[in-house]
């Protein structure tokens, strides 16, 4: 095993990613079987299995530190486009008893877990002097993002996560102008 060194800051950092990535697995196998949709349910065993790579990874970086990459995690369905619009929103509300969980609140609790994933490892990336380890946990990061999207993509096409617009999003917009710097003019000294 290679020696290595890495602070006392990262090594937290590094234990509360992974403890939250355990967490985040055995929350999707605690969805599993509440899941009915065929689609939700290849979706999410895609995703748990990605997910125990990238652990497993992860984990390996804590044993001896490396400059092989990381997985990069690629969405099943890239040239899906999302839905703008309301058309009958779903009324949201605590379930009294798991037997009630829909696909809908499934995918929510997929989708809450990836965000919160990738906040977390971003965060832990910028504390990072190991350049490896903080380009694994940046990878990690937007692996979350990219899996998130995916769950998003999959609730939107379902009506469960619609995007509502403004009628007058140029307006609010418009009031942004390009930088003086930008235009060939020179910054006021």
């Amino acid at each position: 095993m290679d020696h290595f060194m890495l602070g006392a800051h990262e090594v937290l950092e590094l234990h509360e990613v992974l403890e939250g990535t355990v967490s985040a697995i055995h929350q999707f196998r605690l969805y599993q079987s509440h899941v009915q949709d065929d689609d939700l349910s290849t979706l999410i065993s895609t995703q748990l299995t990605f997910m125990l790579s990238e652990y497993d990874y992860l984990v390996s970086l804590s044993e001896s530190i490396s400059n092989t990459k990381g997985e990069v995690y690629k969405r099943h369905n890239p040239k899906v486009d999302p839905v703008y619009g309301l058309d009958g929103p779903h009324m949201i509300y605590p379930k009294p008893s798991l037997p009630q969980m829909t696909d809908r609140d499934v995918a929510s609790g997929m989708l809450q877990a990836l965000k919160s994933g990738a906040v977390m490892k971003m965060r832990a990336s910028l504390e990072i002097a190991s350049r490896p380890l903080r380009d694994a946990l940046q990878q990690a990061s937007q692996n979350c993002s990219e899996q998130a999207y995916e769950v998003f993509l999959y609730m939107n096409r379902r009506g469960y996560y619609q995007v509502p617009f403004l009628s007058n999003q140029q307006d609010v917009l418009r009031q942004y102008q390009y930088s003086p710097e930008s235009l060939g003019f020179a910054p006021r000294a």
